[in-house]
């Protein structure tokens, strides 16, 4: 493939220094609310877009249109999971949770409980699952250079990836929330553009017959029409089916507990717009789904299986193939452009979620029991943010070349097994105590963290992070099937074994987050 890499680099610079210049001309961090939740002035609409900008990460743009290029029906069902995933927060979650707290998950998780122990476990939490997916996205930063941008050494992989994680830590310094919310709207549309005018070229090419599309497509995979069912990847034995059923799980119920997601339904003015701001989500999201579907089968037709597999970054670099058959180097520099502005806008979400937490939840009403001013709040969010890009550019420079599509479902696995038990306790059951809610936290994450440690994906198989070694002792590559219940079990027995909570407190919180009476 002959790639241009100063177009590449110039479009995506081009990129940049429009969204600094917005971020620069609507940033306003004058007050916490400013900085971490933009005020709470954006409408359903414009939240739904940047939700949607800050959600569709570089494993949904390029994973997925990969894994439907390879193995087809098997492929298309991670977009499934992510956007069922959508009705949890929409039925369950949008509403109560913007009634209830101001900036992050440790409002609402400590409002009736002992306010420091749950505000510590929150924001343990919310680090560990924004520290985990951060480094699969600044990772895939450079696992994408090699095609993109023709560097080829790991030196110049490394430099890339330090390059992304500086720039995603200039945006949330500049603009807190607000500037960050403009380069999740303007990266949704123009991912969305992207993936749209690459549909509307595959289906041009092929006389816009999806039969004559798909039939292409099995022609040039081994697998023949088998792609068109289900078990292609998943059907192998009893265990790769339970593989299957535990990412599903994890998948569904992790977007509930993804603490970057959850923080945008604060960026709205009242519940009405959070639950709006969920459809249009879920509207946006759907339309995308499907043009990967499109563009998936398309690379298989166009590319064919073999040529995706062999190029640099393997199953990732199918949408950007596909994108040089059909529009030459200008529009691989463009979906270049696209998948960087994905992994930086999804990065500068999860580290103004991280310094958020650690500021508002640890700093401010932990060290300070709830007398920090916003000044030092805001300047302790900034620094936090700083340490946090550090060490994400550290371990996605550690993680480069290993399994990214595997610490994304890993991350959804945490924030399912961690916050989703913990959340839908505290909105919905009264008997709910602080005992509860620390051992559901730990509990899960724990439980996550070691069924990790001992599964094949660490050691035991040639595709581990450690193929030389072997202590797979867990048959199932993600924890989820199993962590995920735990959870709920550990929260459930420690509020048998926990005192009851402040009874006034509990009505309160009841009336204000059904009605949002009281609400910020």
């Amino acid at each position: 493939m002959d790639t241009n890499p100063m177009l590449n680099i110039s479009i995506f610079a081009a990129f940049v220094l429009v969204t600094l210049y917005i971020v620069y001309r609507v940033s306003s961090a004058g007050s916490t609310t400013d900085y971490f939740a933009a005020g709470a002035q954006f409408t359903g609409a414009q939240n739904g877009i940047a939700l949607s900008g800050d959600f569709l990460s570089a494993a949904s743009f390029l994973g997925i249109a990969g894994a439907i290029a390879v193995h087809g029906y098997d492929g298309f069902l991670y977009s499934i999971g992510f956007l069922v995933g959508w009705l949890v927060n929409l039925l369950l979650i949008a509403e109560l949770l913007r009634n209830t707290g101001r900036f992050t998950m440790g409002d609402v998780l400590s409002y009736r409980m002992n306010q420091r122990p749950v505000r510590a476990a929150a924001a343990v939490s919310t680090m560990v699952i924004s520290f985990i997916y951060m480094i699969a996205q600044i990772a895939g930063a450079g696992s994408l250079v090699a095609l993109l941008l023709d560097v080829h050494s790991a030196a110049g992989q490394a430099l890339v990836i330090a390059a992304v994680g500086a720039l995603m830590v200039v945006y949330v310094l500049v603009g807190g929330m607000k500037g960050t919310t403009w380069v999740q709207i303007i990266k949704a549309v123009a991912l969305m553009l992207c993936v749209a005018l690459m549909t509307l070229f595959l289906m041009g090419k092929f006389g816009f017959s999806i039969t004559s599309l798909m039939q292409h497509a099995a022609e040039k995979n081994p697998l023949g029409e088998r792609i068109f069912a289900p078990g292609a990847q998943y059907g192998e034995n009893g265990t790769t089916k339970l593989d299957f059923v535990s990412m599903s799980l994890a998948l569904v119920l992790g977007v509930a507990g993804l603490p970057h997601v959850l923080m945008r339904f604060y960026t709205v003015p009242n519940a009405l717009q959070a639950r709006r701001s969920v459809v249009w989500a879920t509207v946006t999201m759907s339309v995308f789904y499907l043009c990967t579907l499109v563009i998936g089968f398309g690379a298989g037709a166009v590319s064919g299986t073999d040529s995706i597999l062999s190029a640099p970054g393997g199953e990732n670099s199918a949408a950007p193939l596909l994108a040089y058959r059909i529009g030459g180097t200008v529009l691989l520099g463009v979906v270049a452009a696209v998948a960087f502005a994905t992994i930086l806008a999804v990065v500068a979400g999860l580290t103004l979620t991280a310094s958020a937490s650690f500021a508002h939840d640890v700093y401010a009403n932990v060290f300070k029991r709830g007398q920090a001013d916003p000044d030092s709040e805001i300047r302790v969010a900034r620094l936090t943010a700083l340490i946090i890009g550090a060490t994400s550019i550290i371990g996605g420079i550690l993680v480069n070349g290993q399994n990214l599509a595997f610490l994304v479902s890993l991350a959804f696995a945490f924030a399912a097994s961690a916050n989703l038990s913990t959340l839908l306790f505290s909105l919905y059951w009264r008997r709910f105590n602080t005992r509860g809610t620390l051992w559901g936290m730990y509990g899960g994450l724990a439980t996550c963290l070691l069924l990790m440690i001992f599964s094949p994906v660490v050691s035991g198989a040639p595709s581990s992070m450690m193929p030389w070694a072997d202590f797979a002792l867990f048959p199932l590559n993600n924890p989820g099937l199993v962590s995920i219940p735990a959870s709920f079990l550990f929260g459930y027995i420690g509020t048998l074994l926990g005192e009851r909570e402040d009874g006034d407190r509990t009505d309160e919180m009841e009336v204000r987050s059904l009605t949002g009476i009281g609400a910020h």
